[in-house]
């Protein structure tokens, strides 16, 4: 019966579900796995990068800066990726040149929740394929959210996407706490990782970004990577 209802993104089953919206968490739960910790004094992204030996890893980054005080990392399809941060992009110039002031963090959060919603409801588009952790740091402090393809969003203290999530998300639950610093929120987010990951873990095929208290994101250099990896063994 369902069947019918597959390749139709505007209209519900029997059951009261978009089923191309599911499909398009499917494609989230098969990419590979990121999170996000805040701490009280910031928040840290992780992710797998596993490429191809003969790819240029400088060449393709996961963990992106929307703003200078807002970052973001994705599970899922990654062009689908790049077309939300440069629409985020876009509209943070927009809100810049019309107030002269940073979008806050919740404002890029809507903003890009808005776009995802807008493409389960019309025809000739899909779904995006992906899900955002978004991570920023303004007036009101560290601010962790996650955004989903129906166009959801909700704010979180550590969460986790993609293939390896619910392995992630119970690991995070037995390791996190509301006092721990930034310091500790990068080595638990390595620890989340390690814990599943498949083969060796180097610093050239995982990422990390952070914000702290000085608002401006950055994603680490391998370098940097290499030196937590080391003090973690």
């Amino acid at each position: 019966m369902s069947e019918q209802y597959s390749f139709s993104l505007t209209t519900f089953s029997h059951s009261g579900k978009l089923v191309q919206i599911e499909y398009a968490l499917h494609a989230v739960s098969q990419g590979s796995t990121a999170l996000a910790i805040k701490a009280k004094n910031g928040i840290v992204l992780a992710t797998e990068k596993k490429l191809p030996p003969l790819i240029d890893d400088k060449s393709i980054s996961k963990i992106n800066l929307l703003t200078p005080h807002t970052g973001m990392v994705y599970a899922g399809m990654g062009p689908d990726s790049r077309v939300l941060l440069r629409s985020g992009r876009k509209k943070a110039e927009a809100y810049f040149r019309l107030y002269k002031d940073p979008i806050p963090v919740v404002g890029m959060v809507k903003e890009l929740a808005t776009i995802m919603q807008e493409f389960t409801q019309s025809g000739g588009v899909r779904p995006f394929g992906v899900s955002l952790l978004i991570a920023g740091y303004d007036e009101k402090g560290p601010q962790l959210y996650q955004v989903d393809p129906s166009g959801s969003y909700w704010a979180w203290k550590a969460s986790a996407v993609g293939k390896d999530m619910v392995r992630a998300k119970t690991f995070l639950e037995k390791r996190y706490s509301d006092d721990m610093d930034l310091e500790d929120a990068i080595h638990t987010a390595i620890l989340t990782l390690k814990d599943g990951f498949e083969g060796q873990m180097t610093e050239h095929n995982i990422e990390l970004g952070i914000i702290g208290p000085d608002r401006q994101f950055r994603v680490l250099t391998t370098a940097q990577v290499k030196d937590y990896l080391t003090v973690i063994g």
